[in-house]
């Protein structure tokens, strides 16, 4: 016997006048999206069970299923008419046509507003996140040093994410030269303050969250009013005085910082969290000595292939929202090399050096 179909407006109708009972068979997360008016939320993990079947079929009214575009419906309509031979419904083009055909509408209580319950539809359905894990991005706040070739993609996928307060330090200006890497930024935005640029490019793409510009250089005197508003640091300056500056100021406050550096084809990136409390390293304990201009030349001076900065970003970004959910094995303690000529990784262990002149 094959499932029957129905159409949502038919649904619709049977279900106002009582003649039929309609359950929505997604998951939770999905569920977020909105539900069909009246309908009740049973998971096909729960109606696959022959006992459970029995509960709902013993019911008076005709029984309708519905899930997001009408396959799941069907193929559990099908499994359930064949266990216990009877006549169930599928509601055809399953939510998808509701939502088109303008049909009432119920959104289960959330602490996400219906724009953020669409837009991170794939998070919920992680169980590392889930509802629980997206609140956590929309309360955190991280401050990026650099709105440049690795501020600009992390900042990008930091706002995408839901991270509800986003922090920008850079004092410079858009430059045509920029834009083989600094994707934050356009041709139509050349001349105007990278903060500016960026700021308005991520309301563009997340206008759920806040932005905060700081067109200034960081200084030892406007450092620690900025830092300590944040949870975690994104390091992408290109300097070894700022980056030196950040992690003496990340360790004072305790304050995570997420590293990252480019040149030419490679890159790297670690995450430090040296504290009374915490053994890692810091990035003194990678470089104890600062470098001149000579020895570690910029973007500028060595050249960069674009997209390197982008592939060191995401996974800065990556780490960011690891340690605000609370979730996997952040890089503490190590170093991860990436070679684009190569295409390859690999993995430096840093230890806490005794000796280190920041966090010793």
């Amino acid at each position: 016997m094959a499932v029957k179909t129905i159409s949502p407006q038919q649904a619709y109708a049977k279900l106002s006048s009582g003649e039929l009972r309609l359950i929505d068979i997604r998951q939770s997360y999905e569920l977020l999206t909105g539900m069909a008016q009246g309908a009740e939320a049973i998971e096909q993990a729960v109606l696959e069970q022959r006992q459970y079947q029995q509960e709902i079929l013993d019911a008076d009214s005709s029984i309708a299923l519905i899930c997001q575009r009408g396959i799941r419906s069907a193929e559990l309509g099908q499994y359930i008419m064949r266990e216990n031979d009877v006549e169930v419904f599928s509601v055809d083009g399953g939510m998808h046509a509701w939502k088109a055909a303008e049909l009432p509408l119920h959104w289960p209580q959330s602490e996400l507003n219906r724009d953020e319950r669409e837009r991170y539809l794939r998070h919920l359905a992680l169980p590392q996140i889930g509802l629980e894990g997206q609140l956590k991005l929309r309360k955190g706040r991280v401050l990026l040093i650099g709105a440049g070739g690795l501020g600009s993609p992390a900042a990008l996928y930091l706002a995408a994410a839901g991270v509800g307060h986003i922090g920008i330090v850079d004092d410079d200006v858009v430059e045509l030269s920029n834009l083989q890497r600094q994707i934050l930024h356009s041709t139509s935005r050349l001349g105007q303050a990278k903060v500016e640029s960026a700021k308005t490019h991520l309301l563009e793409l997340n206008d759920q969250i806040d932005i905060s510009v700081y067109p200034q250089r960081l200084t030892a005197e406007n450092i620690e009013e900025i830092v300590t508003n944040y949870d975690l640091v994104l390091d992408g300056s290109d300097n070894f005085p700022t980056r030196y500056l950040v992690n003496a100021t990340c360790i004072r406050f305790g304050k995570p910082l997420v590293y990252g550096a480019v040149q030419q084809f490679s890159g790297q990136v670690s995450v430090f969290h040296a504290a009374a409390d915490n053994p890692s390293p810091c990035y003194g304990c990678l470089f104890p000595e600062s470098a001149s201009a000579e020895d570690a030349p910029n973007c500028a001076q060595a050249g960069v292939l674009g997209v390197v900065p982008g592939v060191i970003a995401c996974l800065q970004a990556t780490e960011a929202i690891k340690y605000l959910l609370g979730v996997g094995e952040l890089l503490l303690g190590r170093l991860l090399v990436f070679d684009a000529l190569a295409m390859r990784f690999r993995e430096l262990r840093i230890p806490r050096d005794p000796k280190c002149d920041f966090c010793s």
